[in-house]
């Protein structure tokens, strides 16, 4: 079309009347296809607990600087960019400019480390037993989750839940520079929340978790509530329901993107297994960040670590669902990834829990009440 085509067109549709240019309702979700004959895969993964909440501190030992970034629970891969710059700003404070630095670890904390790290003109040398696919950040559900097992301490009060707002908020800000990227490592989705019960039900807790303190209401507005819908406004078959709209990571995705501007910045990745804290000591660089996880829990006996397993399965693509799911009261969370349909559920008994074998079983089920929905 021409351009004086083009814009003949554009004014006449802005002389039609109001009516002739509503948009046209929604279209009804697509349904998943649930079954368990379409599970492709299962990953098993340890989210890094921390009854302190993340531990994000300095030390002299072994005649180096060590920095201890880890703890984050299940919100690593949401927290991690905020989290990120309040180690740098110890990394700055104990290294000189450009120097070479360390990171141990090679999960959502240490990749975002290290990039910041660089950005800041740092040189660094990422040291790690496994590479993704085979860490735990990969095994992770993929919603913006900043308060998912996420503790502080009673006595660490609003300073601490200031710092925690700080460190979402500048996280969420990072993450909104990935989004439109080819790969599509972030991305918004619309979602829904459905339940039998009501919204007003109390849930009962896994075995042995803590009460985990409500932190929504300082970020609502980068995570609303959401609307909620009557009965013949979603296809589910559900009581109730409610629509939102959140981000979510493609980890496969974001984890090559970030080794890849890594390896971009002249960033080196180094196969080694750490077994004691000794092993710090030989290392040639002078400060090292200490991203290890769950792995801090033997290797520096931090006692207040509880491992917390954690397990995905992946369903065949479906291009056509852009949305989430979460079936409140039946533990059953349902994401829209690239690499496949991802079907999370949360056992009885995984509080507490190093176990990585995977269950096939404990996926089919929550994929069977999944499918009651549709």
């Amino acid at each position: 079309m021409q351009r004086r085509h083009l814009l003949a067109a554009g004014g006449a549709a802005l002389a039609l009347p109001a009516a002739a240019l509503d948009f046209a309702p929604p279209r009804a979700p697509a349904a998943m296809r649930v079954s368990p004959d379409r599970i492709i895969d299962i990953a098993v993964g340890i989210r890094p607990f921390r009854a302190q909440g993340p531990r994000i501190e300095a030390e002299r030992r072994f005649g180096k600087t060590l920095v201890h970034h880890y703890g984050h629970g299940g919100s690593g891969w949401s927290l991690s960019w905020g989290s990120a710059q309040r180690a740098l700003a110890l990394v700055q404070a104990a290294a000189k400019p450009g120097e070479r630095i360390a990171v141990i670890g090679c999960g959502a904390i240490d990749l975002t480390t290290a990039r910041t790290a660089q950005q800041a003109g740092f040189k660094v040398r990422l040291y790690a037993k496994d590479r993704p696919p085979r860490v735990h950040s990969s095994a992770a559900t993929g919603l913006w989750t900043p308060d998912s097992r996420i503790v502080a301490s009673e006595q660490a009060g609003e300073a601490w839940a200031a710092g925690w707002e700080a460190m979402a908020r500048a996280s969420f800000k990072v993450h909104q520079g990935y989004l439109g990227l080819p790969s599509g490592p972030v991305e918004w989705h619309d979602g829904y929340v459905v339940s039998n019960e009501g919204f007003d039900t109390a849930l009962p807790g896994h075995v042995g978790e803590p009460d985990y303190p409500d932190l929504h209401p300082r970020i609502a507005d980068l995570r609303p509530l959401g609307k909620a819908l009557e009965a013949g406004e979603h296809p589910f078959r559900a009581g109730q329901a409610r629509r939102f709209t959140q981000l979510v990571f493609n980890i496969p995705a974001y984890q090559r993107l970030l080794l890849d501007d890594f390896a971009r910045d002249c960033g080196e990745l180094v196969q080694r297994e750490f077994r004691q804290p000794r092993d710090f000591a030989r290392l040639p660089e002078r400060l090292v960040v200490n991203c290890t996880g769950d792995g801090a829990r033997t290797l520096l006996g931090d006692t207040g670590m509880t491992p917390v397993r954690g397990q995905t399965a992946r369903l065949i693509p479906q291009p056509e669902v852009d949305y989430a799911l979460i079936y409140r009261g039946q533990n059953v969370v349902a994401l829209p990834r690239r690499d496949g349909l991802l079907i999370a559920a949360m056992g009885e008994h995984d509080f507490g829990s190093d176990d990585l074998r995977p269950d096939r079983a404990q996926s089919e089920d929550a994929v069977r009440r999944l499918a009651t929905l549709f």
